[in-house]
């Protein structure tokens, strides 16, 4: 693994931090490429001599110049693109979401197609949100394969980054692996639509009340799981531009607040949600990744909740945690 050199765009964020930490566990260069900001997730989750491994790049992911140089300079072979404003985001701003998520993603794949003999793995987020509501959709687990209908802006800049993929296989060759996380949940996980479950379970591990903003059933699947397929998709990397559902835990919000109380029973009563489900399908089979990845184990939802509260009280303890950053 010591050949490998890892950059890892979005590394501020929730799934970027876990990446960033499964790297650095073992033993595997890794650039980080982010806006300037403090690496406060990572410090949930990582200690000082772990962080102080890291080489932390600032740029901005719009920068052509920029990050094409950060790439040759630091002669990364694998690329983990996850910067992206999130539907909020979005949503407040278009134009700027259109630039960090499509016109960012597209500077990835050109980097990519130049460097060609020199990047042997690229691997981008997607998401669910490609998908449309649940009630365009038969009930149950949505298939691998079923059609695109985003309804929000952020799930239209998903949709195009996923033709872009497909665009640069066709013309240049250049493979790539898109994968479609549901909810991700987890230390770290403090932003978007569907970050309020992890925000019920810091306030359960402060003591806190919290009321979580919907409801309905949804995938779940713990930050580091999610992680840890991405980098195993940049190593493996087929032919082609494939999309993946992930994988994970089936479950209703009530289902998320029952793991919350038995994790930590002082917490029952405290951590309410709404009903109304948000614009997502009633959760995604995830089947289809097994091909690329071979079989999947993922946590179980209550395992995850366990370890999510168990890591906020640790970094709690260790006066890492902002609690207000955390929960609101």
């Amino acid at each position: 693994m010591t050949s490998e050199r890892f950059l890892v765009t979005g590394a501020l964020g929730c799934i970027g931090s876990w990446a960033v930490k499964r790297l650095v566990d073992d033993g595997v260069p890794v650039t980080t490429y982010d806006l300037p900001g403090e690496p406060y997730r990572m410090r949930l989750i990582m200690d000082d001599s772990a962080i102080a491994k890291v080489d932390f790049v600032e740029g901005d992911i719009t920068d052509e110049t920029c990050f094409e140089q950060v790439v040759r300079d630091k002669q990364i072979t694998h690329i983990l693109h996850l910067a992206a404003l999130q539907v909020p985001f979005v949503r407040a701003n278009p134009i700027l979401g259109a630039r960090v998520n499509v016109v960012g993603t597209a500077i990835v794949f050109e980097t990519a197609r130049k460097l060609a003999d020199q990047i042997a793995g690229l691997v981008y987020a997607s998401s669910v949100a490609v998908y449309g509501s649940a009630d365009q959709y038969p009930p149950g687990p949505l298939a691998d394969d079923a059609p695109l209908a985003p309804v929000t802006l952020y799930g239209v800049t998903k949709q195009a980054n996923e033709g872009w993929a497909a665009i640069y296989w066709q013309d240049y060759q250049i493979p790539s692996v898109g994968l479609r996380p549901f909810f991700v949940y987890g230390p770290g996980r403090d932003q978007g639509v569907s970050s309020t479950p992890t925000k019920g379970m810091a306030a359960a591990a402060v003591g806190r009340p919290y009321h979580i903003s919907f409801g309905g059933s949804d995938t779940y699947h713990h930050a580091d799981d999610v992680a840890k397929v991405f980098i195993a998709a940049a190593r493996t990397m087929p032919q082609g531009a494939p999309v993946y559902n992930l994988g994970g835990t089936v479950a209703s919000v009530a289902d998320v607040v029952a793991a919350i109380e038995k994790a930590a029973p002082e917490s029952a009563g405290t951590i309410t949600f709404a009903p109304e489900p948000l614009f997502t399908p009633d959760g995604v089979e995830g089947k289809a990744i097994e091909s690329l990845l071979g079989p999947m184990v993922w946590r179980p939802l209550e395992q995850g909740v366990r370890d999510t509260i168990d890591t906020f009280r640790a970094a709690d303890r260790a006066g890492r945690l902002d609690a207000d950053r955390a929960i609101n």
